[in-house]
């Protein structure tokens, strides 16, 4: 039963900042969410157990959060473009996607890791991998410190630590270096949190 509600949010995001893209509004929905229940605990699945993101996503959506987030994930139509292309889809699907007819894959496909999404999923980690994601500022000038929640035998890293931002619609990339800290980590997945 979330879409329906999920839409609606959406749809009263987007009158009230009409020049938000859909990634923006998503961005901003998800970056925004809780995992916690009502009485301040982390919430737990149908077996009683701590839930992950795989029961509740982004996590129980917060509208009045949502309306200004302060920083959002911003993607273009090319950036999933982008994307499909490097899934493998050929020009005459990815057309179906687009409008515009002079698009072309590029020669170097992206690497998925680095989409811009507001989670960062990193399948098999073994060593250590550098994603890089850039934020837009759609609210006040500011300073941001990135918080870090790490994942259980994980290390991570975010360079740079702080992004001041002195206009709205001004955009900054950051890079968050995963580093795993022994074999085992590879074997199941872990979970973590990035709060800016």
């Amino acid at each position: 039963m979330s879409g329906p509600y999920i839409s609606g949010i959406a749809g009263l995001l987007k009158i009230l900042h009409p020049d938000w893209s859909p990634a923006a509004v998503q961005s901003a929905i998800m970056t925004t969410a809780t995992t916690q229940d009502n009485n301040k605990q982390q919430f737990l699945d149908a077996s009683f157990t701590e839930a992950t993101p795989f029961s509740y996503g982004a996590g129980h959506v917060q509208p009045n959060l949502a309306m200004d987030p302060g920083l959002v994930y911003y993607l273009t139509v090319n950036d999933y473009l982008n994307f499909l292309c490097a899934l493998g889809y050929n020009k005459n699907v990815i057309s179906l996607f687009s409008t515009n007819c002079t698009y072309a894959c590029p020669k170097n496909a992206i690497i998925l890791v680095n989409f811009n999404y507001p989670s960062i999923t990193v399948p098999k980690l073994s060593g250590s991998i550098i994603v890089t994601r850039r934020v837009k500022n759609v609210g006040s000038p500011g300073t941001y410190q990135a918080r870090v929640k790490t994942p259980q035998g994980v290390s991570v890293t975010i360079a740079p630590k702080s992004l001041k931002f002195i206009n709205v619609g001004e955009e900054k990339s950051f890079k968050v270096k995963i580093k795993a800290k022994n074999a085992s980590v590879t074997k199941d997945y872990v979970f973590g949190e990035l709060i800016w």
